[in-house]
């Protein structure tokens, strides 16, 4: 068992931005940063129902999860054409490389594009390149998981699996988000069914503002691997019991959820008691552009609001290769690596 080294409160920030670690909950869309959407749209000849940058960033001034929703629909408006796919996810996966984000698995919204007319292969094909060119450049390992968007139809959201299934070697797997209240897992039923056969990996949006119920339907319904948010899981016993057994991960937004008043202070969140209830929590930026944090953001302050220590922070970046879909050696990897950089503390502290 590896011995996790004491860690002093004031050098915590500097282990949680060197540990390695894995991103498992980014919507590309939402790391479209004000200064891209502008940029973009003058490329494109789009025009923005804002004035300036600083104008745009002080919109993002949200209530609940669809005034926030309302304002993203609206920024990837300026996504048009595949080399603005490609600049939005370089973009993100060099912020993540900086991070220390060894592997990311992006969520991607094709319905918000194709009702704009945009073509299929156009977001795929973008997104797709950025991520082997990423890798390429420097080394981050980075895969695509296809979101259906819950406030529209199962019909939509089986024609928009055709549509992409041309391109299936590009993806690994599915998920389900947008507006949760209201539009249940069970909804989606027939089209993760038919996912499944297809041999992708299934996760889905589940008890962020819904409730735990939300949660068991994921699982039982759509077979979800992985559940993204899941917060509201502390409501119902039977189902801590279950998600600790399985091992099912967690995909927890700190910034986000304080962001969308799930908690309106982070020094409310439960994450340390998600970890306390042997969850495989893991910590993730969600919308890092809307929500004020990338990844490294996320840990500093969720940290610095709470009482965890480094036996947490070592504890979420373990869990968040155990939750990936990544090959099992790159997983041994970087569980290695992260031994190693806490290692570098023992020796700083002694």
């Amino acid at each position: 068992m590896f011995k996790i080294p004491p860690v002093s409160a004031a050098r915590l920030p500097e282990l949680l931005r060197a540990m390695p670690k894995a991103e498992l909950h980014i919507h590309i869309e939402g790391s479209l940063e004000p200064e891209l959407i502008f940029a973009l749209a003058q490329r494109n000849g789009v025009t923005l129902p804002y004035a300036s940058v600083q104008a745009l960033r002080s919109a993002y001034a949200f209530s609940n999860l669809q005034s926030f929703l309302d304002i993203y629909y609206a920024g990837a408006s300026v996504l048009l054409h595949e080399q603005d796919f490609y600049d939005m996810a370089r973009a993100y996966l060099a912020r993540a490389v900086q991070d220390n984000v060894v592997h990311a698995e992006i969520f991607f919204d094709p319905q918000t594009h194709t009702a704009r007319g945009v073509p299929m292969e156009t977001v795929i094909h973008g997104l797709h390149r950025a991520c082997q060119d990423a890798r390429a450049e420097s080394g981050i390992s980075a895969t695509l998981i296809l979101c259906f968007l819950r406030h529209l139809s199962e019909e939509d959201a089986f024609a928009t699996l055709e549509q992409a299934l041309p391109w299936q070697d590009k993806f690994i797997g599915v998920g389900l988000d947008s507006s949760e209240v209201g539009h249940p897992p069970e909804k989606f039923a027939r089209v993760f069914a038919r996912c499944r056969e297809l041999g992708l990996h299934v996760v889905a949006h589940a008890g962020e503002e819904g409730p735990p119920a939300y949660i068991w339907s994921a699982l039982d319904v759509l077979g979800a691997e992985r559940i993204d948010h899941g917060v509201q899981a502390l409501h119902d016993v039977a189902l801590v019991q279950r998600l600790a057994q399985n091992r099912t991960p967690l995909t927890v937004c700190p910034l986000s959820n304080q962001k969308l008043c799930v908690f309106p202070n982070l020094k409310d969140h439960n994450l340390p008691q998600l970890l306390e209830a042997g969850l495989c929590a893991t910590v993730n930026s969600d919308d890092p552009a809307y929500f004020g944090g990338y990844l490294n953001d996320n840990l500093v302050q969720v940290f610095a609001a709470t009482d965890m220590t480094a036996r947490h922070a070592y504890q979420l970046a373990s869990n968040s290769f155990e939750a990936s879909f990544a090959p099992e050696a790159d997983k041994r990897l970087w569980q290695h690596r992260l031994k190693e950089v806490f290692e570098l503390f023992v020796e700083h502290d002694y």
